[in-house]
């Protein structure tokens, strides 16, 4: 068997999410009052207790997601669990770092609050929105964006075949949502995410998150890890901070890093955290393929089960 780590983004996100892994295994609850501790939040109350609202905050969304995800993996490396390979979607790529051990535990809670904070507050004023545009193959939803004519729309997920979650303002998704059906899409779901993510206008946050991953150590990854930004693994002579840093003003090539994953051998997909959103994109890309959800106790005990007797 050979297993991949996936790590969901920003959107699978619900208010309870990791609440009874945190209550049944004292390993993750000293992870979130570690990571309570290097942040000055309170991570358990704000996933547990706290509004949907409150929760969906790109700066609360990042470290709550990110907290939870590191807890489960705490388990699995503690029951000698290891992949082969990991990628995440967009924020996920952090706990997949610090899962290959590229970036530390204390790093990696550090920076995904700065990069939380910095997606949040330096963005340009504007009524932003994202969208998913569903059944329209990828160079269709690029020449629907670059027909945009009243707002700004450009595609910032490739996610699976046939879903492109585009990134713009309020104008320019209302015209993508009209343009995008006349071209042939089944349908096209607005997103609870609100900012221009992955593209041109994070500019300002992707220059001050530079700044901060200078601060921090970053090394190769101990297994490989497959960067958003190419749908390739880290080398040793890539620049991670130069990556990290782009990696909120490029697109994300979701799609393209799993066909890669399934030609370097992958049989098994592990998906660490809240929902089930990229197990979805995965058996679109392959339904033959076994996929894996870890987001509770219970499945976390089926999921090792599983993982230490196959």
């Amino acid at each position: 068997m050979k297993i991949c780590f996936l790590f969901p983004g920003q959107g699978a996100q619900n208010v309870g999410m990791g609440k009874d892994l945190y209550e049944k295994y004292e390993e993750i609850r000293e992870v979130y009052e570690k990571a309570s501790n290097i942040t000055g939040i309170d991570i358990a109350d704000l996933s547990f207790n706290q509004n949907e609202e409150i929760l969906s905050q790109t700066k609360n969304t990042q470290i709550s997601i990110l907290t939870m995800c590191l807890g489960i993996l705490k388990i699995l490396e503690n029951n000698n669990i290891n992949p082969e390979m990991a990628a995440g979607l967009s924020l996920g790529e952090y706990s997949a770092l610090e899962a290959a051990k590229a970036i530390s535990f204390e790093d990696s809670i550090k920076i995904v609050q700065k990069r939380g904070e910095y997606m949040q507050d330096l963005v340009p004023k504007g009524d932003w929105a994202m969208a998913a545009v569903i059944g329209l193959e990828d160079e269709k939803v690029n020449e629907v964006c670059e027909k945009i004519t009243k707002g700004f729309a450009v595609p910032a997920n490739y996610n699976c075949p046939g879903q492109v979650a585009v990134s713009g303002d309020k104008e320019g998704i209302e015209e993508l949502i009209d343009k995008a059906k006349t071209a042939g899409a089944k349908r096209v779901i607005e997103l609870k995410t609100g900012g221009p993510f992955h593209t041109e206008k994070l500019k300002a946050a992707s220059v001050a998150l530079r700044k901060e991953l200078e601060k921090i150590e970053i090394q190769s990854p101990k297994f490989k890890v497959f960067k958003n930004i190419d749908a390739k693994p880290y080398t040793e002579t890539d620049d991670m901070i130069d990556i990290l840093s782009k990696h909120v003003i490029n697109p994300v090539r979701f799609s393209e890093t799993i066909e890669n994953m399934l030609a370097s051998g992958i049989d098994t997909f592990v998906e660490i955290g809240p929902g089930k959103v990229l197990t979805g994109f995965v058996k679109k890309i392959n339904k033959d393929v076994n996929c894996i959800n870890i987001n509770s106790s219970e499945s976390l005990e089926e999921a090792l089960d599983y993982l230490k007797n196959s």
